[in-house]
């Protein structure tokens, strides 16, 4: 009998459109680098991701994704290199770059002593949305996430994965055009997990670009339109996970992922 995940990964994949190969690019990453002292956490990334694809970003912990998303969104200065978001440069134009993002970070940003309708009623207010739009921003999300009974508790009894539920609400707030998602499922149970990818799933039908960083395979696989492998800061792989399977005669995108960092290990990169 197949898992719920795996038939929830089936339809995702039955669902997922064809990518525009027409559209244009949303980002644009050129030569994107960031040293922390002598560790290149990124290394001379180079990149394109268009309008209204799910981007998948893989790799194990400290591949330098986080690294890459953080300096995409004005978190961190990049050592060097280039990129813009939208047509905006995020050194030169960052509050431009800002106004059209969504960021659901890594580690919970809320405020404990707030309930979760505080709090996402707070960060509405900070982007100084319509009150009654952000009234109803507020019951969409959290009814479509199933979170209404918890959003009316105080955050700091919440589990890792209710933050990272609420986290991710904040991040869609403002409606915003452009999403980061930095391992928005870690810490979830199964049940919230499923959700979560449906929820993920239907960015990209109301046209959003997605930006997903994640160390689940399977994650990427079913969410993804193309993943780009990233290993030590470097870009390794590109392409659709049915591309990347094909050019390695793999049967999922794990067996290619395993491939790929597994020979990097053996040849000492």
């Amino acid at each position: 009998m197949q898992t719920q995940e795996k038939v929830i990964e089936r339809q995702l994949e039955e669902r997922k459109p064809v990518m525009d190969t027409k559209a244009q690019p949303e980002i644009v990453i050129k030569d994107l680098a960031k040293n922390f002292g002598d560790v290149k956490a990124v290394n001379g990334l180079n990149l394109e991701i268009y309008k209204g694809e799910m981007f998948g970003f893989l790799g194990p912990n400290g591949a330098g994704k986080t690294t890459t998303i953080s300096m995409l969104c004005g978190l961190l200065a990049p050592s060097s290199g280039s990129a813009q978001i939208a047509g905006f440069d995020i050194r030169q134009e960052p509050q431009k770059v800002k106004e059209r993002i969504g960021v659901c970070p890594q580690e919970a940003a809320v405020f404990k002593f707030l309930t979760g309708l505080e709090n996402l009623e707070l960060f509405g207010n900070l982007q100084s949305m319509d009150k009654q739009v952000l009234n109803e921003r507020v019951m969409t999300l959290v009814q479509d996430a199933d979170f209404v009974e918890a959003a009316k508790r105080k955050t700091k009894g919440y589990s890792g994965g209710m933050m990272r539920q609420l986290n991710l609400m904040i991040a869609l707030i403002s409606d915003p055009e452009i999403v980061f998602l930095d391992e928005p499922t870690v810490g979830m149970d199964a049940r919230a997990r499923r959700r979560t990818w449906q929820q993920i799933a239907g960015l990209k039908d109301q046209g959003k670009t997605v930006i997903l960083t994640t160390h689940y395979i399977e994650e990427a696989q079913a969410l993804s339109d193309r993943v780009g492998i990233i290993d030590y800061g470097e870009l390794i792989a590109l392409g659709t996970p049915n591309e990347l399977m094909t050019q390695h005669d793999a049967a999922d995108l794990e067996a290619v992922f395993l491939e790929i960092t597994g020979r990097r290990i053996m040849e000492g990169l």
